[in-house]
């Protein structure tokens, strides 16, 4: 199968080789730009624990002067492999959505024990930190990266995409998605997905595209790429 993967390169070679290595053809269209934003000085200390949603969080934090031992959770097993990557020992990771990662938190740390810090990018789809301070918890929440929408595209590309439409594309968040719906527009290929499978992270994001005539849809965790092939 022609599969078509959308999320910058870093976060996706993995997921390039293990297709090809299955015998699919994989093509990359990063839809979106992850830039560091510099944040204030915190005194990690002073939290008994520690959140991230993205791997992305973890990327772009000065980890030199924290605990590697205090509480993490993380969103999910992406999240949990680069905190574990960069030295963090005590983690618990969630499903894959902040639903659950909020659930977790309920159920693994008292309110009573002390502060949470939230680390995230400017951009987020459910505001976590809003949902624990409504259930009594002392929540701080630091941003220190970006996402901007990719405007340039190699041609050549675009042309070999139009006349090799592919059987899968995965989508991994709102913004991905708005920046895909921009691009098909764009591009003027609103008609040509007709037998393409449409992977969507939730909901939300897979509502943006809507719009476009899709063979299928369908919604997943992370984690689960692999095995939507098999569903197809």
């Amino acid at each position: 199968m022609h599969i078509l993967l959308t999320r910058p390169l870093e976060d996706c070679s993995e997921m390039i080789l293990k297709f090809k290595s299955l015998g699919h053809q994989v093509s990359h269209l990063p839809l979106l730009k992850i830039e560091k934003v510099n944040y204030e000085e915190v005194n990690f200390s002073d939290f008994k624990a520690i959140i991230f949603t993205s791997a992305n969080a973890i990327k772009f934090l000065d980890i030199k002067k924290i605990d590697k031992n205090c509480l993490s959770f993380c969103v999910g097993n992406a999240t949990e492999k680069k905190a574990r990557s960069v030295g963090f020992q005590n983690v618990i990771a969630a499903e894959g959505n902040v639903e659950n990662l909020k659930e977790l938190i309920l159920q693994n740390f008292n309110k009573k024990n002390g502060k949470l810090i939230y680390v995230s990018g400017q951009t987020i789809s459910v505001n976590l930190d809003q949902q624990l301070l409504k259930e009594g918890y002392n929540i701080k929440r630091i941003t220190n990266y970006q996402t901007s929408h990719n405007e340039i595209f190699d041609e050549n590309f675009i042309n070999a995409l139009k006349n090799n439409i592919p059987e899968i594309v995965y989508v991994y968040s709102q913004n991905s998605a708005s920046s895909f719906l921009k691009f098909i527009k764009l591009n003027k290929l609103e008609t040509l997905f007709k037998n393409t499978n449409l992977m969507c992270l939730g909901e939300k994001t897979s509502s943006i595209l809507n719009e476009i005539k899709w063979k299928k849809i369908f919604l997943f965790n992370p984690g689960e790429e692999e095995f939507l092939l098999y569903k197809i």
